[in-house]
Order: structure tokens, then C-alpha cells, then sequence
């Protein structure tokens, strides 16, 4: 008879940090450059050259560290980690074995019964990226780019204390809004800026002892994580369930095809044969260097949370998508302040923000407007300068490019038309024109008022208000 088996899992992330320059060097980290074109002799590996600390790297794992309950290395180093791969220069990897940066931490998540638990965090640390290889399978050559040589990389090693999929989103979740609120990095899964190793074994329900484990590398979307960890998990079971042995290896998951394959088996430290880098002095972290970095903490997203329901009054709802992004939450903040109105600005955010940052397939980040534009397109609205659709109109010029609203709608001539003689004088023109409307309005026909309200908004060109055009021309037909 079949047993029942739990899932065992840990993880190694890959953050790529959002420097502007490289790790050991002062070549630009920007993504997407031309090939090979932010290079130089030391990120190419060139005889000779000699890496210098990026103190801002230091400063992003200590920030990520405390964030995550970690316990700050005071005195720390940097090893090479020697293995022979064309993406690899120098033929070593400079990386933290012996003394990482943080260590002994951990992270809440919710459980699926509702509750909560605690994932340890092993170890942070902190390395270089390897380069890009390119395989052009019509010419039979591989190519390499080495403009993401150097880039740093921290990389987050938790404890085998994950039992799910779900527990293991859950974890991903919480680090990456850890890591973007404090702007530590993008965490684009897409871009390869955050990547996750899994690191699964099952075992026996009850049973004391880890089973033999596998790594399936480089996952970098949810999805895949997701469907890797079924996958893995079942073919782990089928081979314990038909008598064999699960054999410890690097695997790489087809998410195409919804299935693993090995690639090698997994090395250990000892086949990497670690040693203290001698070109890079130790990394001393002072205590006031840590408080410096501590007072510089963001309120979080579970706190901010918290806040705004007590505060803003604002729906739940809403709540939970203004504060996943930690640029629309300082939008959000400052122009509540700006304008006193907390559910007019979170509409603006939930609706024409959200669509046209959909439309153009751009991220909360990326938002060009200013809180203070916000906020003032929302006070001629509020003093009935401009309507709702002329609102619209501005609001997609200002999202654009920062538009001024208060110049724009000056200069554009979109203010409403306030003065009753022109409109009551267009609105009688209107029921002149339309003699069957007014007699199916005269019928009990409700709906043939919006048509003569349509038309007479046509007539103003958009630049009455409908409620008032609404009024006087229920006022005129009696």
C-alpha cells in the first residue's frame, strides 16, 4: 500500500542588487546594454586587475539582513569559489563560504489553516554574478556576454522548513516585498533579478530523517516554482514507492514540458575548494554602521497596512494593492496629505493608474506623475473646475509625462462652462433638436434624458458639468 509522504523544502535565492555600478568594479550594472559593453579588466577576469568593495552591496545585504531577523557579521571576509565555466572569467567566483554577511535569521508567513510560521534563514551572502552564455545553434558556436559579470548577487539560504508550494510562495512574497520596499532591488523575476534554487526531499509522514535531496536551478517565476515542486516531489515518490534510491543532483526543470532532467550531480563545498580571497581586505561592520543602517528602514508592508486601516479608512481592498508597491504607497501618502481626500486619491491609484500602467506594460515604479500633480487634479475636480471626463483626458497627459494639471487645463481652455446663461441657452437648443427624446422623456422614458445630457455635453464640448446640465434640463422640460 502506498504511504504518505511530506515534502521537505529549502531555497537559495538570487537578488540581483540594485547598484549602479558592479560589485567589485565601476562598470554600470544597467540591464539591456549592448553586448559586452559594460566591461573592464576586472569583470572580464584580466590578469593583474584587482576587485575594490561596492560599500553600497555591504549596505543593501546588512538591510535585507535586519529586515529579515538576521544576525549582522561583524567581522566578515570574501572567499573564491574556483570552478572552470566559459560565463565564469577569472575560473573562481568571489563569494562569502566561511563568514557571510548575516546569518541565523527568519521570516513570517501565513500558513494555509490561517496560521502563521517561521522560515529560518541559514545565511545571506554576498557574490558576483557570472556572465551570458548565448547559443546560436545555426552557426554550432556559444557566445558570451559578460556585461552581467559582477553584477552583485546576494543570496539568501533558508532552512529546510518549507512543506509546500504554497509555504514556499508565501516566503517568496515576503522576501521580495522586503527587498523592493527598501529598494534593495527590482526583484523583476522576468529579468532574472530574482531567481529561486530549489532545494526538495520527501520522506515518510513521521518520519525523523531528511531524505536524499535534489536542486533544480534557476526558477524564475511562481509558476514554475510551483509546477517544479509537484513535479519533483512525484517523481521522487515514484522512485521511493517502486524500491529505488533518489540520487542527490542538479536538475533543470522544462516548464514546457512539466518535467526535470538531471544535469549533473551535486558537488560540494569541498569540490569548489574555497579559500579566503587575498586581493579583498575584510569587512569590518561597526555597531554604528548597523544603527545608521537600521534608522534607515522603511515602514513595511504589514505595519503600513495596519496604518491605513486606522487612519485613511479606506477599503481593505484597496489597501492590499496600494501597499504592494512601495512607490504607489508613497504616492498614495503624500497625496492624502497634499489633498485630504484618502478614498478620492486611492480611486484615482485603483483605476486609470493601474490600467494604464497595464496598457503599457510598465510596473508601480515606473509611475512619471507626482504626488502633488495628483493631488491637485483631484482639487479641480473636487471645486468642479473640471468634470470627470475631462479629469480622465488630463490625468493620461500628467501620467505621460508629469503634466501640470492646473497649466494644462489653463492653457487647453477645459474648465467648465459655469456660466447658466450659455448653458441654459444650450441646453433649450438641444431640446429643440431632439423632439422625439423630449417625448419619450415626457413618456416616462427615464433613459432619454442621458441622450439629451450626451448631446448637451457634445454641444459645451465636454466642458459642463453633467449633474448641473442634468438638473436644468429636467428643469426645462417640467
Amino acid at each position: 500500500m502506498s504511504r504518505e509522504y511530506e515534502t521537505v523544502i529549502g531555497l537559495e535565492v538570487h537578488v540581483e542588487l540594485a547598484t549602479k555600478t558592479k560589485i567589485f568594479c565601476g562598470c554600470s550594472t544597467q540591464f539591456g546594454g549592448e553586448v559586452n559593453s559594460h566591461t573592464c579588466p576586472v569583470c572580464t577576469g584580466m590578469p593583474g586587475s584587482l576587485p575594490v568593495l561596492n560599500k553600497q552591496v555591504v549596505e543593501y545585504a546588512i538591510a535585507v539582513g535586519l529586515a529579515t531577523n538576521c544576525e549582522i557579521t561583524r567581522h566578515g571576509k570574501f572567499d573564491r569559489k574556483n570552478y572552470f565555466y566559459p560565463d565564469n572569467p577569472q575560473n573562481y567566483q568571489i563569494s562569502q563560504l566561511y563568514l557571510p554577511i548575516c546569518r541565523n535569521g527568519y521570516v513570517e508567513i501565513e500558513t494555509e489553516a490561517g496560521g502563521s510560521k517561521k522560515v529560518g534563514i541559514h545565511e545571506i551572502h554576498m557574490e558576483e554574478d557570472a556572465g551570458k552564455l548565448i547559443h546560436d545553434e545555426w552557426a554550432e558556436v556559444s557566445l558570451v556576454d559578460y556585461n552581467r559579470s559582477g553584477v552583485p548577487l546576494i543570496e539568501i539560504v533558508s532552512e529546510p522548513d518549507m512543506r509546500s508550494a504554497e509555504e514556499v510562495i508565501a516566503y517568496l512574497e515576503k522576501l521580495r516585498m522586503f527587498i523592493r520596499y527598501l529598494g534593495a532591488s527590482d526583484c523583476k523575476l522576468q529579468e532574472g533579478s530574482m531567481r529561486a534554487d530549489v532545494n526538495l526531499s520527501v520522506r515518510p509522514v513521521g518520519a525523523a530523517e531528511f531524505g536524499t535531496r535534489t536542486e533544480m536551478k534557476n526558477l524564475n517565476s511562481f509558476t514554475s516554482i510551483t509546477h517544479a515542486i509537484a513535479s519533483e516531489r512525484e517523481r521522487q515518490i515514484d522512485i521511493l514507492e517502486s524500491g529505488g534510491s533518489v540520487v542527490q543532483e542538479t536538475r533543470r526543470f522544462d516548464d514546457n514540458k512539466g518535467e526535470s532532467y538531471a544535469m549533473r550531480s551535486k558537488e560540494d563545498a569541498q569540490d569548489y575548494r574555497y579559500f579566503p580571497d587575498p586581493d579583498l581586505i575584510p569587512v569590518e561592520v561597526s555597531e554604528e554602521w548597523i544603527e545608521e543602517i537600521k534608522s534607515r528602514q522603511p515602514e513595511f508592508r504589514p505595519a503600513k497596512m495596519a496604518r491605513y486601516k486606522e487612519e485613511y479608512g479606506i477599503p481593505d481592498y484597496d489597501i492590499g494593492i496600494i501597499t504592494d508597491s512601495k512607490a504607489m504607497a508613497d504616492i498614495f501618502e503624500e497625496a492624502t496629505k497634499l489633498s485630504g481626500q484618502p478614498k478620492k486619491v486611492s480611486n484615482w491609484l485603483m483605476v486609470e493608474t493601474l490600467r494604464l500602467l497595464k496598457e503599457q506594460n510598465m510596473d508601480p515604479e515606473d509611475i512619471r506623475f507626482s504626488a502633488k500633480h495628483l493631488a491637485d487634479l483631484i482639487g479641480l475636480t473636487e471645486k468642479r473646475v473640471i468634470n470627470s471626463s475631462v479629469a480622465k483626458e488630463v490625468f493620461e497627459k500628467m501620467f505621460e509625462d508629469d503634466t501640470d494639471p492646473v497649466a494644462y487645463v489653463e492653457e487647453h481652455g477645459l474648465k467648465q462652462e459655469s456660466d447658466a446663461g450659455a448653458l441654459k441657452a444650450i441646453c433649450e437648443q438641444v431640446i429643440a433638436e431632439n423632439p422625439k427624446s423630449v417625448e419619450d422623456y415626457k413618456a416616462g422614458k427615464e433613459k432619454a434624458i442621458g441622450f439629451l445630457v450626451g448631446q448637451t455635453m457634445k454641444l459645451a464640448k465636454g466642458k459642463a458639468d453633467p449633474g448641473t446640465v442634468n438638473s436644468l434640463l429636467k428643469e426645462l422640460l417640467g
